[in-house]
């Protein structure tokens, strides 16, 4: 039996995962893998690396700095989210990413983004917390139209949750059959078609604005899968009670508090079925 961590992503929904993880953290809730899409990645990393409320700190603290994220940042530099910002300077020097914990932990991490080419989804395995593995990060979190493509090797590289919103059967195929699942939207959320404008302005990208017209197929099946694994004791899943009801670039620290407590709640609340859950001899059997 091999545990798995398994992260959606949802930009500044993002820190209900992280004070679920936070939770994990100070419990000694452990996994043998995880695996993170977009928010879920580059938030979830700091679950490998054992860094307590790292996350939440740094987007409270840097959230308003136009370096950060605006329309300043998108016309400068066609990134919605400053590259030099947010993924040199805060994790080099101004709150750092601890890349030596992050190697030595011996749980997988695996991060999801997908191929421009393709409009599949492609996965790579962080190994030391160093720059290719940053740069898929990157790749994973950066959203179409307001994000510049992330180039790594031969691939070409826009945000995962596009082609594999939550990669519960990727880490399935890896051998992880007991997964905790963290989702960022209530019980019952079924995603609707994106707008035809959209997929207009990505006719640069076919195989991505494909990928982007059968993204709400895509995401309502993995709901209905994810719910149907729940059922049947194969899948634990955290999820917040409520919608959200937070922005996709909130700036507002109050509300990222609010939604990062929100996760320590809902984590807090199931830590012992969690437990049990992770510890149970047989796939089939449930937790209550």
């Amino acid at each position: 039996m091999k545990t798995g961590l398994i992260m959606e992503g949802g930009a500044m929904r993002g820190m209900f995962t992280c004070g679920v993880i936070d939770v994990f953290l100070e419990q000694g809730i452990a996994f043998d893998g995880a695996a993170g899409i977009s928010a879920g990645a580059s938030l979830g990393c700091n679950f490998k690396s054992r860094q307590i409320g790292r996350p939440i700190r740094y987007n409270k603290k840097y959230s308003k700095d136009p370096r950060y994220c605006g329309i300043r940042s998108l016309l400068k530099t066609g990134d919605l989210f400053g590259v030099e910002f947010c993924y040199h300077e805060i994790p080099e020097r101004l709150d750092p990413f601890d890349a030596e914990a992050f190697e030595k932990n011996p749980m997988a991490f695996y991060v999801g983004a997908t191929d421009v080419e393709t409009g599949k989804a492609v996965f790579h395995k962080c190994s030391d917390g160093g720059k290719v593995d940053i740069e898929w990060l990157r790749a994973s979190s950066s959203m179409p139209l307001v994000s510049r493509p992330v180039t790594i090797g031969k691939y070409t590289l826009l945000d995962g949750g596009i082609a594999c919103p939550v990669p519960f059967r990727f880490m399935e195929k890896k051998g992880y059959d007991r997964n905790i699942i963290i989702l960022t939207q209530p019980k019952g959320y079924r995603k609707k078609q994106s707008l035809p404008v959209m997929r207009a302005l990505l006719r640069g990208y076919p195989a991505v604005a494909g990928a982007m017209a059968r993204r709400h197929i895509v995401y309502n099946r993995q709901m209905d899968q994810i719910e149907e694994r729940e059922k049947l004791g194969r899948a634990f899943v955290l999820r917040p009670p409520e919608d959200l009801r937070i922005g996709r670039t909130e700036k507002n620290p109050k509300e990222l508090e609010r939604v990062y407590q929100t996760g320590r709640e809902t984590a807090g609340e199931a830590a012992d079925r969690i437990r049990r859950f992770l510890l149970a001899d047989t796939a089939g059997e449930r937790v209550m």
